[in-house]
């Protein structure tokens, strides 16, 4: 069983949009960066709102793809600074490929399929 339930992603999920948006005033960025961070936050409150978990709103993404989503995020994240051409500001640099890492291993410790038995049910046999 892996450590982080669908309610515990959905917490992280919206705590994540949180930090895409104060992103900017906290290290004072403008222009394109903080724009990136706007849309990343504003995006991923969107996709959150719009997934079948515990905290969705619509649930119409099944929590499995959002769980897709998310790994494919990850990867992009680390790779960001070399695909647009920002690799030479060691800030955002550092920056993305940390939140890429965080991104995977969430990914990797969420619980993404529904289980077929509680935990009480797993201890009585």
């Amino acid at each position: 069983m892996k450590p982080i339930s669908p309610t515990l992603h959905g917490v992280l999920d919206y705590l994540t949009c949180g930090f895409f948006l104060v992103l900017p005033s906290e290290f004072d960025l403008t222009g394109t960066y903080a724009n990136v961070c706007y849309l990343l936050a504003g995006g991923y409150l969107v996709i959150s709102l719009l997934t079948n978990m515990p905290f969705g709103l619509l649930k119409v993404i099944p929590f499995w793809l959002h769980g897709r989503l998310e790994l494919v995020s990850g990867l992009v994240f680390i790779a960001s600074p070399w695909l647009f051409g920002y690799a030479g500001n060691t800030t955002m640099r550092n920056l993305f490929i940390g939140v890429g890492i965080v991104f995977l291993v969430v990914f990797a410790l969420t619980q993404w399929q529904p289980q077929d038995k509680t935990v009480v049910e797993l201890q009585k046999g």
